[in-house]
């Protein structure tokens, strides 16, 4: 898949549907739901950077990047927002009979969105969830990868957070072999569960979504949100007038 180096990531030049389909139809791909936040991450931290740059796909989420890619790419590229991917990918799994497997965020969450996927897709496959303790990536990885390694699903999707789901699922498949596609998916088992709101559509559209999650947990993403979105418009207009 061709990719456009945006600040410091190679951004997939890819859309919703193309992401559903290699998760349907192929194996072994990690796939990394880019917004500002990631990318800004990336450039500061050598370990973050490297760790996505090693995904099979960085998806262009986050209306600065989509438009960031576009305006690099002479293309017009729209946004690859990790909630549709997963559903997306549910909905066109069904008659392949695609099993999903959930790692990560809390029990009480993670069952409120199985009971509700169950409801919305009669058909889908479940292979199974693990909620684990709070604890580092790579002590994820020591306590989990043999369990991990035997799950019998086709796409593990896993919601820790970024950057740790990110460095959790790089360090993981350097470790072991498995055809198992891993997606990292941030807050949209949340949003599927119902316990936080999703922005509509119209508002992410015109680059506000984050301020409907500011609103929503402030003590946690203000600095995300006013720093870094900040920092990434300061970035990119380095990239712009200076690549060269």
């Amino acid at each position: 898949m061709k990719t456009t180096k945006v600040l410091q990531t190679n951004i997939s030049e890819t859309n919703i549907l193309e992401v559903s389909d290699i998760l349907n139809t192929s194996t072994k791909n990690r796939v990394a739901i880019c917004n500002a936040n990631t990318l800004v991450r990336s450039v500061r931290n050598v370990g973050v950077r490297n760790s996505i740059n090693n995904f099979t796909i960085k998806a262009p989420d986050g209306f600065p990047v989509a438009k960031a890619l576009s305006f690099l790419t002479k293309q017009k590229f729209s946004r690859v927002d990790g909630y549709k991917v997963f559903l997306q990918t549910i909905e066109n799994g069904l008659s392949r009979g695609t099993k999903h497997y959930f790692f990560g965020n809390n029990d009480e969450i993670t069952q409120l969105m199985i009971n509700k996927l169950t409801v919305k897709f009669p058909d889908m496959k479940i292979a199974g969830y693990l909620c684990p303790e709070f604890m580092s990536a790579d002590h994820l990885v020591k306590k989990y990868k043999e369990e991990i390694k035997n799950v019998n699903a086709d796409i593990i999707w896993v919601s820790l957070g970024f950057p740790k789901q990110e460095l959790f699922i790089n360090t993981l498949c350097n470790e072991i072999d498995t055809p198992i596609n891993f997606v990292g998916v941030g807050a949209v088992f949340e949003w599927v569960a119902g316990t936080k709101k999703k922005a509509p559509e119209w508002i992410a559209n015109m680059g506000f979504e984050w301020l409907l999650r500011l609103f929503q947990d402030p003590k946690r993403l203000y600095k995300r949100y006013l720093i870094d979105n900040t920092l990434f418009i300061l970035y990119f207009l380095r990239q712009v007038f200076f690549r060269r």
